[in-house]
């Protein structure tokens, strides 16, 4: 009691202050920090008394409804939580923002809960003289009811505090489980469904850039394509092109999309540059084969329909992507192969030349001409309509055998496989004919098996001898010379 006559001349100077003029904050003090101020001095009356405590409340928070500007944070009304639930909103009044005089509320309400255990008792208790209802539980003031929050919500003021009052009462009492569960759930659903409405206008945004963005993408990919025929006339850079064009419009449109939807991009970019090691460790492989695919589009090693020799794998390019590059081989199989492969291998394009040189060794006897050798198969090889006449085909010894004289017949040919091997196998045939038919010996090659330690049974046979072989049955020979 000692603090009564404390309590009491406090009220009595907030009481004058708020008749003689209105409350005015100090241009230093923030909005929050005035409502910190509100807070404590509410908080210093309950100690005093409750009765004292509403009225202090309502000497600095009451205002006439016309003087109520609007509030420069935009925020008209606030949430009034409890257990993490929202049962009700509070709007603003002079010189307290809705968002600050509900942070007060929701601190009273939890710092309530937090330390009592057993049941509450909410009650609404009107001001005596003033046109304010103050919402106690376990007679310590919660919040104050307004004439202009009975406005606000088209109430009268009675009215309004019982709503609110039985409302924090069956929200603050712990309830059992199941309906715990049930308000959460139903919490957050309407959350959803708030958010879900509010978005509504972003997402409608960003559908209708990203229907006009894919418009443009495909009539940027088609007009690049179209250049790209009409400039390059290689199939994999007019690729190429198209889709740089069409990857940079949804670039572009992926940009305005964001914005639209409320994200910064420069903000985006600059949280992801924390991540941007990490992320470039893990795609390394990945932008290695988009980066090699660019550079092959671009350097043009090969072209579609080329026939290549890629590590160990021969065959046609069939398609060239910004990540692999797929060859069928010659046995009908597809091989994609990875372009950071193909970028660092050594390439053969057989097919980039439309000719290619060929090759046929023949051996004829030591007792043959080589020169009519020369002539009979220069003539059989030129005959050949599908052999190239320039350069012509040409003749050349290239080894003394044992039992031959080797000779290389080399003529050039159309330079895709199946015409290679056509054309070789053709010039193989016509020069045989023609040898034959000149009566050119092209002998097989001859053995000398020197025998040592000869059995003396087989001397008697004059070199004969009996094989058995292994299903019984037996072979007679003779080695001349014995």
């Amino acid at each position: 009691m000692k603090r009564y006559p404390v309590a009491l001349f406090a009220f009595s100077l907030a009481v004058v202050l708020s008749l003689a003029s209105p409350v005015v904050w100090p241009t230093s003090l923030p909005a929050v920090a005035q409502g910190e101020a509100v807070e404590g001095a509410a908080e210093s009356a309950v100690e005093g008394g409750a009765a004292e405590g509403a009225a202090e409340e309502a000497a600095i928070a009451e205002s006439e409804p016309e003087a109520i500007a609007a509030p420069a944070s935009g925020d008209y009304f606030a949430d009034v939580i409890v257990r993490g639930q929202t049962i009700f909103q509070v709007g603003s009044l002079n010189q307290l923002s809705a968002s600050d005089r509900a942070a007060i509320i929701n601190r009273r309400i939890a710092s309530l809960i937090e330390r009592t255990s057993g049941e509450v008792s909410v009650t609404a208790e009107p001001v005596a003289d003033q046109n304010l209802i103050t919402i106690q539980a376990n007679r310590r003031v919660l919040m104050t009811v307004t004439a202009q929050d009975a406005q606000d919500l088209g109430l009268p003021l009675e009215v309004l505090a019982e709503r609110w009052s039985e409302r924090l009462k069956q929200n603050i009492d712990q309830p059992p489980i199941v309906k715990d569960v049930a308000q959460r759930l139903n919490s957050t659903v309407s959350q959803l469904g708030q958010d879900t409405v509010a978005s509504i206008p972003a997402l409608i945004g960003v559908l209708i850039v990203t229907v006009v963005t894919w418009l443009i993408a495909k009539g940027v990919r088609f007009s690049a394509f179209k250049w790209a025929q009409q400039t390059e006339g290689d199939r994999g850079t007019e690729v190429l092109i198209g889709r740089l064009g069409y990857g940079a419009v949804w670039v572009a449109g992926a940009v305005v999309a964001l914005g639209v939807w409320g994200i910064d991009f420069a903000t985006m970019l600059g949280a992801l540059g924390l991540t941007s090691v990490a992320i470039g460790f893990s795609l390394k492989d990945v932008l290695s084969n988009y980066i090699s695919g660019v550079i092959l589009l671009s350097a043009r090693p090969f072209h579609i329909g080329d026939q290549v020799v890629i590590n160990g794998y021969e065959g046609t390019i069939t398609q060239v992507q910004l990540r692999t590059t797929t060859l069928k081989t010659y046995d009908g199989r597809m091989v994609y192969i990875p372009n950071q492969e193909v970028f660092q291998a050594s390439i053969t394009n057989n097919t980039a030349a439309d000719y290619l040189r060929s090759s046929v060794v023949v051996g004829i006897d030591y007792d043959a001409n080589i020169a009519e050798a020369r002539q009979v198969i220069i003539k059989a090889v030129s005959s050949l309509e599908i052999v190239q006449a320039t350069p012509p085909p040409e003749m050349l010894v290239s080894e003394l055998a044992a039992s031959t004289v080797n000779i290389e017949v080399r003529f050039w040919v159309a330079s895709h496989r199946a015409d290679f091997l056509e054309t070789t196998s053709q010039v193989s045939q016509r020069v045989k004919e023609a040898l034959q038919t000149h009566n050119i010996e092209m002998p097989t090659e001859i053995y000398t098996l020197l025998l040592k330690d000869v059995p003396e049974e087989m001397k008697q046979r004059n070199g004969g001898f009996s094989l058995n072989m292994e299903d019984g049955s037996s072979r007679q020979g003779s080695i001349e010379g014995v």
